[in-house]
């Protein structure tokens, strides 16, 4: 997303289905009472947004969601009004990464079986398969990556998305400050590291399944 909001050309939005997420499935993440307050709870609402206008006349609008976010009831035609594209992350260190905020967290709670799921919608509807990225190859090569990226979605590329300025945005969700306290700090895409931290024995199960769907996926990053 911050490489998104980086360009000028481009409005970004910060998971706009997270309050109604909350609402619908009664979970208690962090600041869920501000982010209750701060977004619709009626998802169709917020598709009419999503489906709207873009903000400010910008010609492309990025859209930053979380697939588990986007609940059973919330599948339709307005899925087929965007351009897709799926950002993978090595399950073992998204798992770790993820149960500093959330404890103990579900597979469906990692997106991963509703990333699954819509990429074979799509590839079903379209004979083509969407765009995958995999945060490691991003990391090792940000340029090529998002050249490959912005190719595939069949937007021009700008260098204006390898780098910006420290600090919070206003697109952050109210959430930011239980969960994007690395992305303030940070000014570029760091350099990759291999993630040494071992996934906790009681999440040994969830790793499993998840390794299984990201192996569904990875195949077909683009690289």
């Amino acid at each position: 997303m911050r490489a998104w909001d980086s360009r000028a050309d481009t409005a970004v939005v910060d998971e706009p289905f997270y309050a109604h997420y909350l609402h619908a499935t009664g979970l208690d993440h962090p600041g869920r009472n501000a982010i209750l307050r701060s977004q619709p709870t009626d998802w169709q609402a917020v598709v009419e947004t999503l489906n709207g206008p873009v903000p400010d006349d910008k010609p492309i609008f990025y859209q930053k969601h979380m697939a588990h976010h986007l609940l059973p009831e919330m599948d339709g035609p307005w899925l087929d009004e965007m351009r897709h594209a799926f950002l993978l992350r090595e399950p073992s260190a998204m798992l770790t990464s993820l149960a500093k905020v959330i404890p103990d967290p579900e597979p469906d709670h990692t997106g991963l079986p509703q990333q699954v799921a819509l990429f074979e919608r799509l590839h079903a509807a379209t004979g083509m398969a969407p765009p995958v990225i995999d945060s490691k190859d991003v990391l090792i090569d940000p340029p090529r990556l998002l050249r490959l990226l912005c190719d595939a979605l069949g937007v021009p590329f700008d260098p204006a998305m390898l780098s910006w300025q420290a600090g919070p945005r206003s697109t952050d969700g109210v959430w930011a400050e239980h969960w994007y306290a690395t992305v303030e700090a940070s000014t570029s895409f760091k350099p990759y590291t291999p993630k040494t931290e071992p996934v906790p024995e009681r999440l040994h199960g969830v790793l499993t399944e998840c390794e299984a769907l990201y192996e569904q996926l990875y195949p077909h990053r683009l690289h």
